[in-house]
C-alpha cells in the first residue's frame, strides 16, 4: 500500500462521514453533491492539520509496513473531519444568508 492509496482511501472516508453526516442531521446537508465536495475538503483538512501528529499517509507506511492503527485512527480522523465540515459550512453558508 503507498501513501497515495492512504490519501486516496482517507479522502473516501471523508466523502462517506460528509455524507452520512447530511443524512442523519438533515438540517445541515448540502444536497449529495455538495456533502460530497465538503467531504473532500473536510477529509484532506484535518487530515493536513491533524497528521502531523503521526497518523498522516507518510507515517503509516514509514518502515515498508503499514501500521494498521495509525490507517485506522487516519480513516476515523477523515470520517469525523468531512461530518464536521458539512455542519461548518452550512453554519456559514446561513450565516453570510444564503440558506
Amino acid at each position: 500500500m503507498t501513501d497515495t492509496l492512504i490519501s486516496l482511501i482517507s479522502i473516501v472516508c471523508g466523502i462517506i462521514g460528509s455524507n452520512i453526516s447530511g443524512y442523519i442531521f438533515k438540517t445541515y446537508t448540502l444536497g449529495i453533491i455538495g456533502n460530497t465536495i465538503a467531504g473532500v475538503f473536510g477529509g484532506i483538512f484535518f487530515i493536513k492539520a491533524l497528521g502531523k501528529f503521526g497518523f498522516g499517509p507518510k507515517s503509516i507506511i514509514q518502515s515498508g509496513d503499514v501500521y494498521f492503527s495509525l490507517f485506522a485512527l487516519n480513516l476515523f480522523i477523515s470520517f469525523v473531519g468531512g461530518a464536521i465540515a458539512v455542519i461548518l459550512i452550512h453554519k456559514l453558508k446561513t450565516k453570510m444568508g444564503h440558506g
